[in-house]
C-alpha cells in the first residue's frame, strides 16, 4: 500500500550551477494524488527540477516541503519511504530478479503481489525470460529498456508516495511507456514525469512548461491558448504518438501564428 504524505511545495526556488540561474523564484504546487508532466527544451532545468523536489539537489534559496515537513530535514531513511527518483538510466544489480524488484521494501512481497506489478507495467517477457523472479539479473545482458522496465517495476512495489519518473521510460516504445505512467497514475500517490513524448503530457492531468528561468503550468488546451513554445513543441513532436481521447481523433497539428 501506497503510504500517505505526498503534498509538495515549492516556494521561491533559486538554483544555480554557474553564473546564470537555472530556477530563479521557481513556485510549485504538487497536491497528493497529482499526475504532472514536465516539459520544455534541452537544458531548461527539468532534471535539475526532479533532483531539488527529490532531495537529491540542494537549492541555493527558497524552500520544498514534502507532506509538510522541510526537505532538508528529512532524515535519508524517511526521505527514502517519502519519495523514489527513476532517471534515465536506470540501475539494476547482480543478483535475482526479486532481489532488484523488492530492494526498496522492508517488508515481506509475496509472488501474488509481484505478479500484480509485472502484469501491470508490462515486465512478464522478461521474468519468462530469466526463468522466474529467482533468475539472475547480469546487466550487461539486459537492453537499457529491460533494465528501465525492472527499475519502474521496484519502485512501482515500493511504499513511496512520491514517484519522479526523469525520463525513465526514453528507451521504451510508446505504448509500453503509456503502460508504466497509467499504471502508475492509478497506483496511488503523486506522479511526476519529466516527459520527453507529447504522449505523456496528454496523459497528465497537468503539465509544467520550462523555458529558461520562466514557467508556465495548465492542462494540454490552456496551455495551448497561452503559450507559443508549447505550441511549437507541439509541433515538433510526431502526432501519432499522441494519444486519442475517447471521441477524438487526433489531428496533426497546424501552424500558429505567435502572439
Amino acid at each position: 500500500m501506497v503510504s500517505r504524505g505526498a503534498s509538495l511545495a515549492v516556494e521561491d526556488l533559486h538554483f544555480r550551477y554557474w553564473a546564470e540561474p537555472v530556477l530563479a523564484g521557481f513556485h510549485l504546487d504538487i497536491p497528493e494524488g497529482d499526475h504532472l508532466a514536465v516539459i520544455g527544451p534541452s537544458g531548461v532545468g527539468k532534471s535539475t527540477l526532479a533532483g531539488i523536489i527529490t532531495g537529491m539537489l540542494r537549492p541555493e534559496a527558497g524552500a520544498v516541503t514534502l507532506g509538510g515537513a522541510p526537505i532538508g530535514s528529512l532524515g535519508m531513511q524517511t526521505l527514502a519511504a517519502q519519495r523514489v527518483l527513476i532517471p534515465q538510466e536506470a540501475y539494476v544489480f547482480v543478483g535475482s530478479l526479486r532481489e532488484n524488484l523488492v530492494s526498496l521494501r522492508n517488508d515481506p512481497v509475496d509472488d501474488r503481489e509481484l505478479d500484480r506489478a509485472v502484469d501491470a507495467l508490462g515486465l512478464r517477457p522478461i521474468v519468462h525470460r530469466l526463468g522466474g523472479f529467482d533468475g539472475e539479473v547480469r546487466p550487461e545482458l539486459l537492453s537499457a529498456g529491460e533494465r528501465q522496465l525492472i527499475s519502474v517495476v521496484r519502485s512501482y512495489l515500493s511504499h513511496a508516495p512520491l514517484v519522479v519518473l526523469d525520463e525513465a521510460t526514453c528507451h521504451l516504445d510508446p505504448p509500453a511507456e503509456a503502460l508504466v505512467e497509467e499504471a502508475f497514475a492509478r497506483r496511488g500517490g503523486s506522479l511526476v514525469v519529466i516527459a520527453h513524448r507529447l504522449s505523456s503530457a496528454l496523459r497528465a492531468r497537468r503539465i509544467l512548461l520550462m523555458d529558461g528561468t520562466a514557467t508556465l503550468i495548465g492542462t494540454h488546451e490552456e496551455l495551448l491558448a497561452r503559450s507559443a513554445l508549447y505550441r511549437d513543441l507541439v509541433g515538433y513532436w510526431a502526432p501519432e504518438e499522441a494519444p486519442a481521447r475517447e471521441g477524438e481523433t487526433i489531428v496533426p497539428p497546424q501552424p500558429v501564428p505567435v502572439v
